[in-house]
Parts: C-alpha cells; structure tokens; sequence
C-alpha cells in the first residue's frame, strides 16, 4: 500500500513542481527546486527516494576549487577566462593561463569568430562545448559571465568562486 502510495505520488509530484502553491514547501538549492528534499519528506517514500532523485532539477555544481583550477590549467583541460578589467590584472596578478576578458566584453567576445577573438583577446576562442571557467577578484562578475555563456548555449561552463584572493592565498602557501 505504502508503495502504491509513493508510486502515485511520484506521478503527481513534477504537476506539483510546475504549481506555484507546492513551491513553498520545495526546498531551494541554487535557485533552483529540488524534488529530492520535496519527496523525502513524504513518510510512505523514504525508500523509494534514490529512484526519484533522479528527477532532481538541482544543477550540478559549478564552482571550482583552487586545486581544480591547478588541475585543469595543467592538462589544459579547460579555457580559464578571466572576467577582471585590464588594470586590475596589471595591478593584483594574474592566473597564468587565463584569457582577460572584461566582464562587460564577455556577451559579445563570445560570439566573435574565433579569429577575431584571438586577434582580440589572445587566446583560443572556446566552442560551445569546451569546458570553460570563468574567474575575476572574489567570484562575484564570474558568476555574472557563468550566466552569460549559459544564455549563450554554452554546454560545460564553471566559475572559480575564490577568484584571484583565493588562487593568491593558496599560491602563497605552497
């Protein structure tokens, strides 16, 4: 009976979602609903959860850590776009690797061709499907570009929370 009851209410739960009345009992995880939390809490699903936690609409995480970022800038496994503007890199430092890209340049650089981003920027143009980390001072403005390219249709973007006081203070202690 209890799995009846979770199975039908597994049927009713994404027409739930799309009701704003149920939305205030979802919990949210990065602006977004999480139907996990929602069907955890049913007491007849508790062992049905793992199989709707698939329906999660959570995104994955975004943030990379200092040691991703070492990581990902030592494969090459990614294109680092630094969104600070060019006298704070000149100013502060730079994470070598990483295109400087002002954030208020990022819309519209990433819909240049590549040459022309090349010639502009000095670096590789990334495609929609490269992995792409957006960094700046705090995580503030890489947050703002991580938004833009995913408007854009950018497929695998992520941003550096830490930003450049991160990478300095994590720098300075190895």
């Amino acid at each position: 009976m209890a799995l009846r009851r979770c199975w039908g209410f597994a049927g009713v739960l994404p027409r739930l979602l799309w009701n704003n009345t149920v939305l205030s009992r979802v919990s949210v995880q990065g602006g977004r609903s999480s139907v996990s939390s929602l069907v955890n809490t049913h007491h007849a699903c508790k062992t049905s959860g793992p199989l709707l936690r698939r329906f999660s609409s959570a995104p994955p995480s975004t943030d990379v850590s200092y040691d991703q970022m070492k990581q990902l800038l030592a494969g090459r496994k990614a294109i680092v776009i630094d969104v600070r503007e060019p006298w704070e890199l000149r100013e502060y430092g730079v994470i070598p690797g990483s295109i400087n890209v002002p954030l208020g340049q990022v819309n519209t650089a990433l819909q240049l061709a590549p040459e022309e981003f090349n010639e502009k920027y000095g670096g590789k143009m990334p495609q929609h499907t490269d992995n792409v980390v957006f960094t700046c001072l705090a995580g503030i403005r890489s947050k703002t570009a991580l938004d833009t390219a995913t408007s854009l249709g950018y497929k695998d973007v992520q941003h550096y929370p830490g930003g450049w006081q991160d990478w300095l203070k994590n720098e300075q202690q190895n």
